[in-house]
C-alpha cells in the first residue's frame, strides 16, 4: 500500500512538473512572438548550454546510483539490446509514416536543411561528442562523491525549465516557424501510435536473443519509452529489482541515444525519426535536439507525441507486468 501511494505521488508530481514545463514554454512562445521584430539569435547559443547542463546532471545521478553501477557488469548488455531493439523498431515505424506522408520520396531529399544534410557525418556528430563529454564528467563527479545524486535531480528540473523557456522564446521569435504550423499534415497525430507499436515490435524481436527473459518482461521494459523513473519503479514492484534495474538502464540509454544520434536518425530515416526515438521525453529533455535536427515546425508534433506516449507508460508497463 505504501509503495502504491509512493508511485502515485511520483506520477502526480511528474504530471505537475510536465504542465509547469509546458506552461513555461508557451509563455516563452508568447514572449518570442511579442518581440519577433527583434532578432534573438543569441538564444541558439544558450540552448546547447542548458542541454549540456542537463546531461551533466543526469551523469551525476547515474554515477551516484548504486543499482545502476552494480548492473553495468551483469545486465548492461541486456539493457542495451532492449534499448537498440525498441528504438530501432520505433524509428522504422516513424520512417514508414514519414514516407507515406511524403509520397515515398527519397528520405535524404526531405531532410531538414542543417549540418545533418550536408553529408559531413563528423560535423553532425560534433554536438553529440560534446554531450557525451558532459555526461561522462557528470558520472565521474557522482561516482567519486564530488556531487550528490539528489543534488543533481533537484537542479535538473530548474535547468529544464530554463531550457524550455528559452526554446519557447526561440520558436515564438521565428515568424516562419509559426506560419509552418498551418501546413503540418494532421496525420502526424498518428506518430505516437507508430512509436508505441514500433517499440513493442522491436523489443519483441530482440527478446528472442534474451532466452532467460520472457516476452512480457521485455515488453514491460520497452514500454518505459525513456520514462526511466516511473517505469523502473513499477517493474521493480511487479518483477523484482533485477528487471527494474534493466528497465532503468534501458530507458536512460534510450534518452541518451536520442540526444546523441538525433542528427543521424533524421538523415537516415526522415524527420520523424528523432521524435519517435525520444519516446516519452520529446516534450522536455530531447525536444531542443529534435527541433535542431527535424526543424522547429515540428515542435507541436513533438510535444503532442511526448504527452501521449508519456501517459501510456504506467498502463502498458503494468499490463505487461501482470500477464
Amino acid at each position: 500500500m505504501l509503495l502504491f501511494l509512493f508511485v502515485l505521488y511520483i506520477f502526480i508530481k511528474h504530471i505537475f512538473e510536465m504542465f509547469v514545463v509546458i506552461g513555461l514554454m508557451l509563455t516563452g512562445v508568447l514572449i518570442g512572438w511579442v518581440t519577433r521584430k527583434h532578432c534573438l539569435k543569441f538564444l541558439q547559443q544558450i540552448i546547447p548550454v542548458f542541454i549540456w547542463l542537463l546531461l551533466f546532471l543526469l551523469g551525476v545521478e547515474v554515477g551516484d546510483n548504486d543499482a545502476i553501477l552494480r548492473g553495468l557488469h551483469t545486465i548492461g548488455i541486456e539493457a542495451l539490446v532492449l534499448t537498440l531493439g525498441g528504438t530501432l523498431g520505433s524509428v522504422l515505424a516513424a520512417s514508414l509514416l514519414w514516407n507515406i506522408l511524403t509520397g515515398w520520396k527519397k528520405t535524404t531529399e526531405t531532410v531538414h536543411e542543417s549540418s545533418v544534410a550536408s553529408g559531413n557525418i563528423l560535423h553532425a556528430l560534433k554536438g553529440s561528442l560534446v554531450i557525451v563529454a558532459f555526461f561522462v564528467i557528470g558520472v565521474c563527479c557522482g561516482l567519486w562523491g564530488w556531487l550528490p545524486g539528489h543534488w543533481g535531480s533537484k537542479i535538473s528540473f530548474y535547468a529544464l525549465c530554463l531550457l524550455m523557456f528559452s526554446v519557447g522564446i526561440s520558436v515564438g521569435n521565428d515568424s516562419q516557424t509559426l506560419k509552418s504550423f498551418r501546413s503540418l499534415n494532421p496525420r502526424l497525430m498518428f506518430l505516437p501510435l507508430m512509436t508505441i507499436l514500433g517499440t513493442l515490435a522491436g523489443t519483441a524481436v530482440v527478446s528472442i536473443f534474451l532466452s532467460h527473459r520472457s516476452l512480457t518482461d521485455c515488453l514491460a521494459v520497452g514500454s518505459g519509452f525513456g520514462y526511466y523513473s516511473l517505469s523502473s519503479i513499477f517493474i521493480t514492484e511487479y518483477k523484482g529489482g533485477e528487471l527494474g534495474t534493466v528497465a532503468l538502464l534501458a530507458n536512460i540509454s534510450r534518452e541518451i541515444l536520442t540526444l546523441l544520434a538525433a542528427p543521424l536518425l533524421v538523415r537516415w530515416f526522415g524527420r520523424l525519426a528523432s521524435i519517435s526515438a525520444g519516446g516519452a521525453t520529446t516534450m522536455d529533455t530531447t525536444l531542443p535536439v529534435i527541433l535542431q535536427t527535424a526543424g522547429q515546425e515540428f515542435v507541436v508534433v513533438s510535444i503532442f507525441h511526448g504527452f501521449v506516449v508519456d501517459f501510456s507508460v504506467p498502463f502498458l508497463v503494468t499490463f505487461f507486468c501482470s500477464i
